[in-house]
């Protein structure tokens, strides 16, 4: 797809993805409309990309609500004469013992990860549909291929999210509108907290910086990819989980018990 003039309308715009992605895809001449809570970063970065020439429209939002997204995507349309592409970038972090997650907590994961995308893809994908033309693209994980310890309602989401994509890339074929998952591996953002990044420390974990995942992304969407996993090994052992997944139990059993001692409400299983 040509990026060149596309109208995208981005959730998740401030955060370290959705900044790095918002800057690449004005450097490809698209016209954005930004989505996000935080309403002084969000005006900073429309305000910066509008400073280079981009049409760039700040939408603050909150993507926990239950409503609002019909009037999101007619805001969106307006500001930029139609719309092309919806990019659902936005999510929220989980790590620690699911045992011990509040519950208020696991809501508001299930809302912004799962529930926010489907309500605002549900309510473009009619205007798209009309059109004969356009792309949804969901933005993943490598822990929506693999169930990582310590991270079960963030696994969860994201299963969700590559589930989706496959489902309703299938019911679109023939319509003109493609969907696009894209997973990438652990990217150096603030949705990292520092026992995340200890933990990562302490296991070897790769990650990547949010500019490399935002030009792959790019790629990605310009050869209208169906899917686009991100970082070696990760996307093999992403191949071997979907095969021999007790195979994979195994090798991360001593990484689990490393994790473990980081992960807020972890606890040393009992002896018997």
């Amino acid at each position: 797809m040509k990026l060149d003039t596309c109208r995208i309308l981005l959730t998740g715009a401030n955060g370290g993805i959705g900044s790095a992605l918002a800057r690449a895809l004005a450097g490809r001449g698209a016209r954005l409309a930004l989505v996000d809570i935080n309403r002084d970063g969000l005006e900073a970065l429309a305000g910066e990309l509008r400073g280079n020439g981009t049409v760039a429209a700040p939408l603050v939002f909150d993507l926990s609500t239950d409503h609002g997204y019909a009037e999101l995507v007619e805001r969106a349309a307006s500001a930029l004469d139609g719309m092309d592409m919806l990019i659902n970038n936005a999510g929220v972090m989980s790590f620690g013992a699911f045992a011990t997650e509040k519950p208020e907590a696991i809501s508001t994961l299930v809302k912004i990860n799962i529930q926010a995308p489907l309500l605002l893809t549900r309510a473009l994908l009619p205007r798209l549909i009309a059109q004969r033309r356009g792309r949804i693209v969901n933005i993943g994980s490598i822990f929506g291929s693999i169930g990582f310890a310590w991270f079960s309602s963030y696994s969860a989401s994201k299963f969700a999210s590559r589930g989706f994509s496959e489902a309703l890339r299938r019911e679109l074929d023939g319509t003109g509108v493609g969907v696009t998952y894209v997973a990438p591996r652990a990217t150096r953002t603030p949705i990292n907290n520092s026992a995340i990044m200890k933990m990562a420390d302490a296991v070897g974990m790769h990650f990547d910086a949010p500019e490399r995942v935002a030009q792959k992304i790019i790629r990605s969407l310009e050869r209208d990819a169906g899917d686009c996993y991100l970082g070696f090994p990760e996307s093999l052992f992403v191949r071997i989980n979907s095969l021999l997944p007790r195979l994979v139990d195994s090798a991360l059993r001593k990484q689990n018990r490393t994790a473990r001692r980081f992960a807020p409400g972890a606890r040393e299983p009992a002896a018997y």
